[in-house]
């Protein structure tokens, strides 16, 4: 996500924090409900530079979840030997 995007969606935030009604901040910025608490809940509290971390971290997370997930492909699975 590009950072203007989240200065945009902290920009809401601290607007409503501010003490602008919740709906008053979704209409006139455009945004649902829905979209307004996610935001809430994810980024509530931040500041852009945090915002750009926490990206970073994610992005990171997720690339190494995939090569651990491609390491366990590769090793051959040990099948349980049955006891007759």
């Amino acid at each position: 996500m590009p950072s203007e995007r989240r200065l945009r969606i902290i920009g809401v935030l601290r607007e409503q924090e501010a003490g602008s009604p919740t709906a008053e901040v979704r209409r006139r910025h455009g945004i649902s409900e829905q979209t307004f608490y996610r935001w809430k809940a994810k980024y509530s509290g931040m500041s852009v530079s945090d915002a750009t971390n926490l990206k970073t971290l994610e992005d990171e997370n997720r690339r190494l979840k995939k090569l651990l997930a491609e390491s366990m492909d590769r090793v051959p699975s040990r099948g349980v030997a049955s006891a007759v």
